[in-house]
């Protein structure tokens, strides 16, 4: 066409028309595409609950990388017939979800993989861009046909941004990388839990954690047999809780988590690595722990051989070591447990090597008042251990209640009590206190 042809004004008029109802060309890499493996599968994208600042939610869509984008309709099946067929979504929202029971959740058949950035859901173009709170929570919950993730590209989280983005996608292999740094609370929570087939975690090099921001994270992933590193030395309440839970395969895990002067908050580590086959716990050498910061850590792993060597600790709280190692069956000797008199609460040892039927030795170097409760159950069903030195010296009402049941009577037995204790060893025999039959010595502290 040259300068000089006569162009009807309509033209431009429809041009117009169609980019206002939003036609675009001109496609971007980095956009959310998701490619058929196996033909005729399916996706489709649902809205959950009624919050009418999802309402407005809008994605556009365009298929096999025409250029064409479409409003996308809520709800609506998009169908790959033929394997390498593709869809792109993208949209401009401020969120995708608002809090647990207001959120977008794609739904899948067949078998998909994705490319591109999630973040172009919320400004068309992907990239680095801040996080809303909620904005990914449960987005692929379920997609078992989901077998690649997209790339989440954000370093700026908030709240429960990624939660349970991928629970239960049991064909994702491999994790997207989590490039953040700085972390908000929850904002991992159940990430990947349940993804079955999941062998390569992310990194998560994250210096500084955040309230329950790795809560559930790799929880019954299955084929995980090498945890990611841990670096970070400030820690927050729950912010391991059942990280590793049921994660039956995992064997390898770093070999020391936090400091000495690192403070494990209260729930931080419970439950982290609890029905795992770990082989070797990692070193605990913090001295500052609060409410059940240890609670059930190693609880059922059944080929746990090698405890902490030490757990320095002074100022012990409610439930620090409840449940600890119970039901680590292969476990031979217990950690150094240090202390002094009861900090805050009680039941601190409460089971804490409870079932542990080839534990030989144990080694409690606490001194002061049992407090009340606090060694309830601590060596019940112990069917082994013939050595145990507590050096505690005054025993509270329920102090030792349960303490020994299950464990061998007999002269083949040795309990080494403090020198300074003012208890008799001959008022506190069977199972509230020393096996019938043991030798007693004494030691200074």
């Amino acid at each position: 066409m040259s300068g000089n042809e006569y162009v009807d004004p309509s033209v431009y008029v429809c041009l117009q028309e169609e980019s206002e109802n939003d036609v675009h060309y001109n496609d971007n890499s980095n956009i959310l595409t998701f490619i058929a493996e196996e033909a005729n599968s399916t996706i489709k994208l649902n809205r959950a609950g009624t919050d009418t600042a999802l309402q407005n939610a809008v994605l556009k869509y365009s298929t096999n990388n025409g250029g064409l984008y479409q409003d996308y309709v809520i709800g609506d099946t998009i169908t790959l017939q033929n394997v390498g067929d593709s869809v792109k979504f993208k949209g401009n929202n401020a969120t995708l979800g608002t809090d647990s029971s207001n959120y977008h959740q794609f739904v899948m058949t067949g078998k998909i993989k994705s490319s591109g950035d999630i973040t172009s859901l919320f400004n068309e173009v992907g990239g680095n861009i801040a996080m809303p709170a909620y904005g990914c929570y449960e987005l692929f919950r379920d997609c078992a046909s989901l077998t690649v993730a997209p790339v989440l590209p954000a370093t700026t989280l908030a709240d429960n941004c990624y939660g349970a983005m991928f629970r239960g996608c049991t064909s994702l292999t491999t994790a997207p990388a989590l490039p953040a740094m700085t972390l908000a609370a929850s904002c991992y929570v159940s990430m990947f839990n349940r993804c079955t087939a999941l062998k390569t975690p992310p990194a998560l090099p994250a210096k500084a954690l955040t309230s329950y921001c790795y809560q559930f994270m790799f929880y019954g992933c299955t084929s995980l047999e090498t945890a990611p590193k841990l670096p970070a030395e400030t820690l927050a309440d729950g912010c391991y809780f059942c990280m590793f839970q049921n994660c039956t395969n995992l064997t390898t895990v770093q070999n020391q988590i936090g400091s000495q002067s690192t403070l494990i908050p209260t729930s931080a580590c419970s439950n982290m690595f609890k029905n795992t086959s770990i082989l070797s716990a990692p070193e605990l050498p913090s001295m500052l722990i609060r409410n059940a910061s240890y609670a059930h850590m190693f609880e059922d792993c059944k080929k746990l051989e090698s405890a902490p060597s030490v757990l320095p600790a002074t100022d012990l709280y409610y439930w620090c070591y409840q449940n600890m190692f119970r039901n680590c069956t292969k476990l031979k000797t217990t950690p150094q447990i240090n202390g002094q008199v009861p900090k805050n609460g009680a039941q601190q040892f409460v089971k804490m090597f409870e079932n542990c039927s080839s534990l030989e030795t144990a080694t409690i170097l606490q001194t002061g008042s049992t407090g009340n409760g606090m060694y309830q159950a601590m060596f019940n069903g112990c069917s082994s251990l013939k050595y145990i030195k507590a050096l505690f010296t005054v025993i509270t009402s329920n102090g030792l209640k349960d303490w020994t049941i299950g464990v061998p009577t007999g002269e083949t037995g040795t309990f080494v009590m403090n020198s300074n204790a003012n208890w008799n060893p001959e008022d506190h025999r069977g199972q509230n206190g020393i096996p019938v039959g043991w030798t007693v010595q004494t030691a200074s502290e």
